[in-house]
Formats: C-alpha cells, structure tokens, sequence
C-alpha cells in the first residue's frame, strides 16, 4: 500500500476557518455512522482526504439497504421425494438446509429482506395453505431440488406475483420448458435463473427489492408549481409512489428550526473533507448545510425517502441557499435528493438506486464521437457512488457553474468503472445504455462534476435518437440484467438507447 505523504490545501474565504492540512497518511481515516432506518451503519471511508465525527442525523429513515418496512419474499423449495433427477437417494430437507446455510453466510445481501413464508412444496396441494399468503409478497423465490415440479410452478405463477426460480445444474429436466413457460399466460411474471454460483441467490431478488422501493416511496416536491396530476395518478397507479408539495412558508420553517450549533458542526465536516474549497465563502456553506439538515428533518416528519426542489423555477432565490449539498447529503445517506423538481429523474433514481442500492447521478450530457463517448455533467456529484457504506470519493466545494453562486460538491468520478444510465419514461417506457468511464475532466466548461463515458454501442445511433429531454440518471455497474427483470415484472418496455 502507498503510504507516502500528500499535502491537501484547502482554501477558504472565512479567514478564521483556513487551515492547511500537511503530512496526511493516505491509510489514515476516521470512519462516520450515520444511523439509517434499522441501525444501520455506513462507514466512511476518506482515502486520500480525511473526515471527522458527525453528530447522528436528526433522525432515523428509509434506505434501500435497511428499511423500516422489509421487502417480503415467500421462499419456496421444490422438489419430490425419490425423483430421478439430481438422485432417488436426495434428501429433500438436507437439500433445503444446505441452501439455507448459503443464505446466512450472505446476510448482509439479506438483511432488509423477510422470508416470511420458507418451506418445502412438493405437489399442488401443498400450496392449498399458503396460496393466499403468497398474494402479500413483494416477490416469490422458488428453489428447484429436484425434476417432477413442473405442475407446481405453473400453479404458483396463478397467484400472479413476481417469481425468479434459480434451477443449478442437475436439478432436474425442466428447465427445457422454462422458456416457453415464460410465454403461457401468467409467465410474464417469471423470470430464471440457471446457474450453480450460489451468491446468484442475492440477485434474485433485487427485482422485488426495487418493487418495494418504488412502493414504500413517498417524494417530496418544493415548489409553487401545479404538478401533473395524470402522471401522478399513473406513477401511483403502477408502482405505489405517492408524491406531496411541499410549499415556501413550511420549507423555511424547517429551516429556521434548525440550531445553528448543528448547522456549524455539519459545516466544519464538509470543509475538512473537502480536498479543496475554491469559490464558495463559507456562509453559504452554513446555509447549504443548513438546509440539508432541514430537509432530512422535513423528510422524517413526512415519512418521505425522497426530496426534490424546483430550484431553477418557483423556488429560485427563495430559499436561504441552493439545496445541491444536501441532495448530495441525502444520497450519501441511501435516501434520494433530486435536481430541479424533476419527477421523471426522481423515479428513475429511485427504480435504480433500489435494484443496485447506489445513488444515481442526474446529468445533462454532452456527446464526444471522437471517443465513442458522451460527457455527463452536473454541478453536483454524490460523495458515494458505491452507495451508503461506500468509500468517500475526493471532492472540491465550489460554486454552480452556470449561476456563478451557491455551494456545491465537485466529486471525482472513478475511471474504469462501468455505469449504467437510464430513463424511465412515464410508466410504461424504460430507455438505457451502459459504458465505461474514461475519463472524470476537471474543466472549466459546463457543469462542476463530470464523468467521460465510453458508450457500449453506437455512440451515433445514440444521438441520433435521442428523446425525452435532456436529463438522464446514471449509477455505477452494469444493471442491465436487473432491469430485464424488473421491466418483465411491470410491464414496461426496455430499450437500449445506443
């Protein structure tokens, strides 16, 4: 490991808070809780910056990876007595123990999940007791065990809830009928997984995972526009998101009920993380911190995971400060803050973030051919992009670009990591692409953060057919399996943009 020594300088407007931080080990670093629905904890891991001990959030919330709510999955392993396949001499309750083992040395992929229902089927009949429990599960997990279950599994999909089977080799012949059981009516509420790699168990359910979260949803939006009262009856209609406006006199009353101690303790963090401070005078930072704390207190009483603003529109100037750190502040968290009161961002976010349990990155993109590639950019940039108890990524604080004022994080993407960028559509419509980051440019050109991505596919079919605005969501890693799933379970039509 490196260990030879950096120089960090910050710089700040505040005389009184210019420090120099000389002589950093890069393997020194203060781990941070932040207590999440749950008690979970999320450690901070600074890098080549450092960071110091915040006081706990106002409040316990939501996260994708521990909710106060758990997803429900009915976990159902089947198998006959003395089948042929995998062997006449399998015990079926040894098989079941064995699996069982595997899922408790994955508890963590596990720990906001409730396998409320966890037993052996064998024939029809077996169902008869459980059948209308099964109706309560986000998802059902069928295990195969053995050949003769052929029967069983299209009595199960009658209940119609999204089903994942994981067959491994030998458990039995049918799996050559499972694709054409996917197209019988109620298969489109089937989806397999065909693979002897145990750790595919926690894949499984990350589909019912992200139905959960899109349903236990609730965003708040801060702004005095009317909202599209069509798009929300149908978001609510489909995945269960429900959406509240919240106005200027109850925002700014969160605000002021904030104490100003915390707001500085809050301060102090960002800036001594910070690997730099160029623009911002550290009164905005206050405020920005400020704000974020009366957004997660505003949040908690609302029950919400999810806060947008329309900070370009009804709300500019408004409020005491831009709200850009504590979106970044609640994304870090697991929770959800969302540029410019953008519904559509909003639920894509959250569609992500509860498949892969990372925050997403809105961007407004720009196209580079010359590198098979297109630019991602936006002021703000979330500290953890590998999600909640992910490393800390290194950031700047600076102003917007465009505005020239407010506070922002400038983060530094991770070159060569692999993305996916997603658009949902109303409900019934999901647009995406995968690539690669080549590049995190650190220009003084468009927005503050960026991230240079390699397109996996026609970067000029991309273009070219560019619809539905301008904004997109991008999260770290290749989800494009689990939006196959997911978009089966809902109905919504998946199309690769590139």
């Amino acid at each position: 490991m490196n260990t030879e020594k950096v120089s960090l300088p910050l710089v700040f407007d505040d005389a009184h808070d210019q420090t120099i931080a000389r002589g950093l080990d890069r393997r020194t670093f203060l781990q941070r809780s932040l207590v999440a629905a749950g008690g979970c904890a999320c450690c901070l891991h600074a890098g080549n910056l450092f960071a110091r001990q915040l006081p706990p959030p106002i409040t316990t919330l939501i996260s994708p990876g521990c909710r106060r709510s758990k997803v429900k999955v009915a976990k159902l392993y089947l198998g006959v007595s003395k089948a042929h396949w995998p062997t006449p001499n399998m015990d079926l309750e040894g098989e079941m123990q064995r699996y069982e083992a595997a899922f408790g040395q994955m508890k963590k992929d596990f720990a906001d999940v409730d396998f409320f229902v966890n037993q052996v089927v064998s024939k029809k009949e077996d169902l008869a007791s459980i059948k209308e429990k099964l109706q309560e599960a986000d998802g059902i997990l069928l295990i195969h065990l053995s050949m003769g279950v052929g029967g069983v599994i299209r009595e199960i999909l009658t209940v119609k809830r999204p089903t994942v089977l994981f067959a491994a080799p030998y458990s039995g012949h049918e799996w050559s009928g499972f694709g054409a059981m996917r197209n019988e009516p109620g298969g489109e509420n089937l989806e397999c997984l065909l693979t002897g790699d145990l750790q595919q168990l926690a894949v499984a359910v990350r589909p019912f995972r992200a139905v959960h979260h899109l349903r236990e949803a609730r965003i708040l939006n801060v702004t005095a526009r009317t909202m599209p009262a069509a798009y929300l009856q149908s978001v609510a209609e489909k995945f269960g998101t429900q959406v509240k406006v919240i106005d200027l006199p109850r925002m700014l009353a969160a605000y002021e009920a904030i104490d100003p101690k915390t707001a500085e303790a809050e301060t102090r963090q960002w800036i001594k993380s910070a690997a730099k401070v160029v623009e911002p005078p550290r009164s905005e930072i206050v405020n920005s911190c400020r704000l974020g704390l009366a957004f997660e207190k505003l949040m908690a009483d609302e029950d919400a995971t999810c806060i947008t603003v329309d900070c370009y529109g009804s709300m500019y100037r408004k409020l005491p400060a831009f709200p850009c750190v504590g979106f970044v502040r609640l994304n870090d968290m697991g929770l959800a803050g969302i540029c410019e009161s953008d519904l559509t961002s909003a639920m894509t976010f959250l569609l992500l973030q509860g498949l892969s349990g990372r925050p997403g990155f809105i961007s407004d993109p720009t196209v580079d051919e010359s590198k098979q590639a297109i630019i991602l950019a936006h002021c703000l940039g979330s500290r953890r992009m590998d999600g909640p108890d992910g490393k800390l990524q290194p950031y700047k604080l600076r102003t917007i670009m465009e505005r020239q004022e407010g506070c922002v994080p400038q983060v530094r993407m991770r070159v060569g990591q692999k993305v996916t960028q997603a658009w949902l559509v109303g409900t019934d419509k999901l647009q995406f692409f995968t690539g690669e980051i080549i590049e995190s440019p650190d220009t003084e050109r468009g927005c503050r953060t960026k991230m240079t991505v390699k397109v996996d596919g026609d970067i000029e079919k991309l273009w070219q057919n560019w619809s539905h605005g301008l904004h997109r969501v991008t999260c770290y890693g290749d989800v494009t399996p689990d939006l196959k799933r997911f978009c089966r379970f809902k109905g919504i039509q998946l199309v690769n943009e590139a």
